[in-house]
């Protein structure tokens, strides 16, 4: 698949917002509604775009504990501990890093006793975990979703 010009400026109109109409994006890019709507669909269909989605503030829904961990863990055990860790609501994304065995960890919860919890009954309860090294959020200079272009 080869992205053009005009590809890479619907992408980058649609991640600032992907509630952008066709006849809008058509507008700046001074094409017609059928031919963004045909440039997204195939888009969609090459895989280029995975999907849509909206950015909610974990803060203005209570969650306002952010925390990132580095965790350590035997090999045989990584992707156990990275499917259980995947699975729990408190953990907005897992991936496994470079390094030996490490799983990089982003969790939002309530307050710090919430985070407290999550350490000791869900993340020192799983087998193989051999490290944990934690860092919370004091303040965000810069957030982003998704692929810049």
């Amino acid at each position: 698949m080869v992205i053009d010009e005009t590809d890479r400026q619907i992408l980058q109109l649609l991640s600032e917002n992907g509630r952008m109409s066709y006849v809008d994006i058509g507008k700046q890019l001074n094409l017609s509604r059928v031919s963004i709507r045909e440039r997204v669909n195939q888009l969609i269909e090459d895989g280029v775009i995975e999907k849509f989605s909206v950015v909610i503030n974990s803060e203005k829904v209570g969650k306002s504990v952010s925390a990132f961990f580095e965790v350590d863990c035997e090999p045989s055990s990584l992707v156990r501990v990275a499917e259980a860790l995947a699975n729990n609501p408190s953990v907005a994304s897992c991936y496994q890093m470079t390094g030996p065995s490490t799983l990089h960890m982003h969790v939002l919860v309530e307050d710090f006793i919430r985070l407290e919890n999550f350490i000791n009954e869900e993340l020192y309860s799983l087998e193989g975990i051999t490290r944990v090294e934690s860092h919370i959020l004091l303040r965000r200079f810069k957030s982003r979703t998704g692929l810049k272009l």
